[in-house]
């Protein structure tokens, strides 16, 4: 908060002091705070090469070994198991590298006092949040690229040819980032611990991967008891959204309701991405409690 003295003045686009005789300065918006500090959350990130190595091949690691094992033909000519699961995992991908990466490492910024430092810096929490978003959003896309580069190349997962599903997998990909991030810091501001936060975090994670039918493939596999309690969550419309752009349409019949759903699905992640702002807003903390 700027407390204005006699003859200050503030401008629109930023916070601006202005004294008699003096050169007004201007801070930057929460937007130009944020990009700045995700470039420098980018930086962090690329600068720890185990943690750049691990994040993205355990994901690919586990869909080969998965993917090889499940591999099998389904009721659909021209579809496999193997593809199935490959749609939903890279779908998956995304929710790993936000909403676990985040809550664990939000959890961890706290813990080390890297948050109570930047409390003292003119950065509102909004422009922490922006950040996070911008390291989600590149490490998420590389993520993405890698998983379908070896679902095309081992389990003959087909690329969108058509301009309706490269749409779809943007405005998918863009509401799971944005929902989970946010999910994910508020999470982190449960946890007591970084440590409390991972176990949270890997048994939420572990559950919705099964229920939401990522590993047992086709969904409607699933009793669907467990399918409508995934419904309540985003990974579950992810994974849908994704299956509806990278199988083709004749699979939509392996889909609980025999539809893509796509409308629902983007109103469903768009609610989260409301109700994540909202957490994440209400719950964030600079420094523990404790």
């Amino acid at each position: 908060m700027t407390t204005a003295t006699p003859g200050a003045s503030s401008e629109a686009g930023g916070s601006a002091v202005r004294n008699p005789g003096k050169a007004t300065v201007a801070l930057p918006g929460p937007l130009s705070l944020g990009l700045a500090r995700g470039s420098t959350e980018l930086r962090q990130f690329f600068r720890h090469k185990e943690q750049v190595v691990f994040t993205f091949s355990l994901p690919a690691v586990l869909m080969i070994l998965l993917g090889s094992i499940l591999d099998g033909p389904t009721a659909l000519a021209g579809v496999t198991s193997g593809q199935l699961l490959a749609a939903g995992m890279i779908g998956s991908g995304i929710v790993s590298t936000s909403f676990n990466s985040i809550a664990t490492g939000v959890s961890a910024d706290r813990e080390t006092g890297a948050l109570k430092r930047l409390r003292g810096t003119p950065m509102p929490s909004s422009s922490y949040f922006i950040g996070k978003m911008v390291l989600v959003a590149v490490s998420s896309l590389a993520q993405t690229v890698l998983m379908a580069a070896v679902a095309v190349l081992l389990f003959g997962l087909k690329l969108p040819s058509e301009p309706s599903k490269w749409l779809t997998l943007v405005w998918v990909f863009a509401l799971g980032i944005v929902s989970c991030t946010l999910l994910g810091i508020a999470l982190s501001s449960l946890a007591k611990s970084t440590t409390g936060a991972v176990a949270v975090v890997q048994m939420l994670y572990l559950v919705l991967q099964f229920i939401s039918g990522v590993f047992v493939t086709p969904i409607t596999n699933l009793p669907k008891i467990m399918v409508d309690i995934a419904s309540f969550f985003p990974l579950k419309w992810i994974c849908q959204g994704f299956r509806s752009v990278f199988l083709p349409d004749g699979a939509v019949g392996m889909e609980m309701a025999g539809s893509w759903e796509l409308p629902r699905v983007a109103l469903v992640l768009g609610i989260w991405c409301v109700v994540g702002a909202v957490l994440a807003r209400l719950s964030f903390r600079w420094t523990d409690t404790k």
